[in-house]
């Protein structure tokens, strides 16, 4: 289990098995999942996801943080940020944020905590975030932390009723510098 990390906005924790209906209001929000690699989901699925990011996270050895994004000083989840193995030293980044919370600087700080974490306690050299074009508050997000845009991949995800492209993003440890 990883204790609380704490931004300046936010706070991240492990997700618990009472978070599917906060998660439902926002993997069941059109207005989050279109930016997604998965369409609105049910409150049914929702919850699913829940006791299954709860069953993954006792794995040993680890193989990814699918922790919960809550305001500070608050506990109800608002937003989910995950780091996921992806080869040595490195792993993939994904975060999303409910709709209402937009545009408040959320998650850039949860995904700053989130990076601190991966860099230093996870030791991790290269971390990677594969945004969709069409979204450019994820990746002025990640911009902002000091990502470097690698390219294009074509076709990445089947979303919506179609293929989407996704742009890749990375940071290296020596390239970090915590905001």
């Amino acid at each position: 289990m990883v204790e609380p990390l704490r931004g300046k906005k936010t706070s991240l924790r492990e997700i618990a098995s009472t978070d599917g209906p906060a998660l439902f209001r926002i993997v069941g929000d059109d207005r989050v999942t279109k930016f997604m690699s998965f369409d609105s989901r049910s409150r049914e699925v929702a919850q699913k996801s829940v006791d299954d990011v709860v069953e993954r996270s006792k794995a040993r050895p680890r193989t990814e943080y699918y922790l919960a994004i809550t305001c500070a000083g608050d506990d109800e989840l608002i937003g989910t940020c995950r780091i996921a193995y992806s080869g040595m030293q490195a792993a993939k980044l994904g975060y999303m944020v409910a709709a209402d919370y937009w545009g408040n600087g959320y998650a850039t700080d949860a995904v700053s905590v989130m990076l601190d974490f991966a860099f230093r306690e996870l030791d991790l050299h290269r971390v990677t975030a594969a945004i969709g074009p069409a979204n450019p508050a994820s990746q002025a997000v990640v911009k902002r932390l000091g990502f470097s845009r690698e390219g294009v991949l074509r076709d990445h995800v089947f979303t919506n009723g179609t293929w989407r492209d996704s742009v890749l993003f990375s940071l290296l440890r020596h390239e970090w510098v915590k905001s």
